[in-house]
C-alpha cells in the first residue's frame, strides 16, 4: 500500500484525459481532454490555468527542441501547434482514410527526438487495426508495428534501447529492443495484467528506470521495476486513471490525468473527483520529457 498524499491539482471533468506534458522552463503541466477537444494547462507555481478549444479530438502534445510551437495528435493526424499568441495548426500527416473511424492515441518521445505515436479504432475496440507511428525529426512518417486493439504508452529505458508499449484491450504490456536507426526488434511480453489489477494506460519511466503506470478500471497507479515486479501502489479516488508523467521543480511530483469515460452515473456519484487531475509528491525523481526535433 502506498503512504504517499494524494491532492487533486485541478477538478477538471475530463471525459478522457490524457497526454500529462511537464514544461520546466514554463513551470506548467499541460494535458488533454481528447474527447471535449480540449487542451488545457496549468501554471503549478501560481496556479493560473489556461485551455484552449481544440477543432477535433486532441490526443497528445510534444514541446520542441527548437522551442517554437509543439507537435500534436489530432484525430486524424499529426501537427505543428503555436498556442501563443493564438491557436494555429499545420497539419503534416494524415495516415488515416477518410471516415475509415480510426484515430491516434498516445505518444512519446524517443533518446533521438523521435516520435512515437499509436492509433487505434475510436469506438470498437476488438478491432486489432492499430499502428504505432515512427516520425523521424525529418517529418517523415513510418510504421513501426502493427496490430493492436488500443494503443497506450509508450516510454523508453534511461538507455534508450527498449521501448515498453502497451495493448490496453489486451491487458499486455511489451518491450521491444530499440535500435539506433529506430527500427525495432522482436516484441516480449513484459507484463500481463490480470483481474483487478486494471488495464495498463499512459506510462512513465523514473530516473532508477522503474516504469510508473496508470491502471484504467484499476483506480491506481504503480511502479514497477525494469523486471516488471510491483514496488508501488497509489491508490486513487477514481476508477479511471488514464496517463502520468513526473515533474515540478524536481521532477518528484507524479501528475495523474483521469477520465469520466466508461463510469455509470452511479460511479460518477460515488467517485466525484473522476475526471481531475491529482498530484503525488514521490521519493524517485523522474527524467525530462524527451523534445521534438
Amino acid at each position: 500500500m502506498s503512504k504517499h498524499d494524494v491532492q487533486c491539482l485541478w477538478e477538471a471533468g475530463a471525459q478522457l484525459g490524457e497526454g500529462p506534458l511537464w514544461v520546466a522552463e514554463q513551470s506548467r503541466l499541460y494535458f488533454v481532454d481528447l474527447k471535449n477537444q480540449t487542451l488545457h494547462a496549468v501554471q503549478v507555481d501560481s496556479g493560473e490555468r489556461r485551455s484552449w478549444a481544440m477543432p477535433d479530438f486532441i490526443c497528445w502534445l510534444i514541446a520542441r527542441r527548437d522551442g517554437d510551437g509543439f507537435m500534436a495528435g489530432l484525430r486524424d493526424g499529426i501537427a505543428r501547434v503555436w498556442l501563443e499568441p493564438e491557436l494555429r495548426i499545420e497539419y503534416l500527416h494524415r495516415p488515416f482514410p477518410e471516415d475509415s473511424g480510426l484515430r491516434l492515441n498516445d505518444a512519446k518521445v524517443d533518446s533521438a527526438g523521435r516520435i512515437w505515436a499509436g492509433s487505434m479504432h475510436n469506438t470498437d475496440y476488438a478491432q486489432a487495426v492499430g499502428k504505432l507511428f515512427r516520425l523521424e525529426t525529418d517529418l517523415s512518417l513510418h510504421v513501426a508495428d502493427e496490430g493492436y486493439h488500443i494503443c497506450n504508452g509508450p516510454t523508453f529505458s534511461l538507455d534508450g534501447a527498449t521501448i515498453y508499449h502497451t495493448d490496453s484491450y489486451e491487458g499486455r504490456t511489451y518491450t521491444y529492443p530499440l535500435a539506433a536507426d529506430g527500427s525495432l526488434g522482436e516484441a516480449r511480453l513484459w507484463r500481463q495484467f490480470g483481474e483487478g489489477e486494471g488495464s495498463p494506460d499512459g506510462m512513465t519511466v523514473d530516473s532508477e528506470g522503474c516504469v510508473w503506470i496508470a491502471q484504467w478500471g484499476g483506480s491506481r497507479v504503480c511502479r514497477y521495476s525494469p523486471d516488471g515486479e510491483l514496488l508501488d501502489t497509489i491508490p486513487l479516488p477514481v476508477r479511471n486513471p488514464a496517463s502520468c508523467t513526473l515533474g515540478g521543480a524536481d521532477l518528484k511530483t507524479l501528475y495523474i490525468t483521469t477520465a469520466r469515460e466508461d463510469n455509470t452515473p452511479e460511479q460518477l456519484a460515488a467517485h466525484p473527483l473522476t475526471g481531475a487531475v491529482f498530484a503525488v509528491r514521490v521519493d524517485v525523481a523522474g527524467v525530462p520529457a524527451g523534445r521534438f526535433g
